[in-house]
């Protein structure tokens, strides 16, 4: 195992040098960029194994580099932001963040949820048994992480992938969002369950016809969510 590779990027110098002086007494190697233009550049011309990204930079915003970056990288995305941003925006469809820390924020915090990102993406990168799930005209292909809908691939991020897997190989059976938070982004803490609405809703929008009828994952009113076998 290499050490883990990490991009932090603050406009604010002094936040950025007490993430990477804590991250690399970790063991981890860190890179910093302090714009939004610089750290397009760091995540091209390298494979991160997850990226702290504050919204507000200057040159390009957080969304604009975080969008962009999905555009050629699955990479794990944490947003830095403010307490005021709307959370549903950070999540939201159009940026495909993995999960946000809101300012002011402690240390260990961020660490905790580090670790946790990368311990679910190491257990992704196991070698899978072929898996092939199929139900009506979809079909999910875990070995290599993608999604038809008849002829037509579905573009899931990471975490929409893991959370649909999770649900269609295990139909019917109704998970939590405290469930849902702790097996797919692994938190040792109380996370923010509305991470999972949001995952769900964008999920529903890529792969059902109608998103508040819908055929595939559905909700359990009061309960969770399951895969309808």
């Amino acid at each position: 195992m290499g050490k883990k590779k990490i991009l932090v990027v603050d406009d604010e110098k002094l936040i950025v040098k007490g993430i990477r002086f804590s991250l690399e007494q970790d063991g981890m190697e860190v890179d910093c960029a302090y714009d939004g233009e610089e750290a397009l550049e760091y995540a091209k011309n390298c494979e991160y194994d997850l990226v702290l990204l504050d919204v507000m930079l200057p040159k390009l915003d957080g969304f604009q580099v975080c969008q962009q970056i999905r555009e050629f990288s699955d990479m794990p995305i944490v947003m830095l932001t403010a307490k005021s941003e709307d959370m549903d925006k950070i999540l939201g469809l159009e940026y495909g963040a993995d999960d946000y820390i809101t300012k002011p924020f402690n240390i260990l915090e961020v660490k905790a949820r580090i670790k946790a990102i990368m311990r679910r993406t190491a257990k992704r990168e196991e070698p899978a048994s072929s898996t092939m799930i199929v139900k009506g005209n979809m079909r999910i292909d875990c070995e290599s992480r993608r999604v038809f809908i008849g002829e037509r691939e579905i573009n899931l991020t990471a975490k929409e992938f893991d959370v649909l897997e999770l649900l269609a190989m295990n139909p019917n059976k109704v998970y939590s969002r405290e469930n849902l938070l702790n097996l797919i982004w692994g938190y040792d803490y109380p996370g923010d369950a509305r991470t999972v609405d949001v995952h769900i809703r964008r999920l529903r929008e890529k792969i059902e016809i109608n998103p508040s009828e819908p055929k595939y994952v559905h909700t359990k009113w009061g309960v969770g969510y399951y895969f309808q076998g």
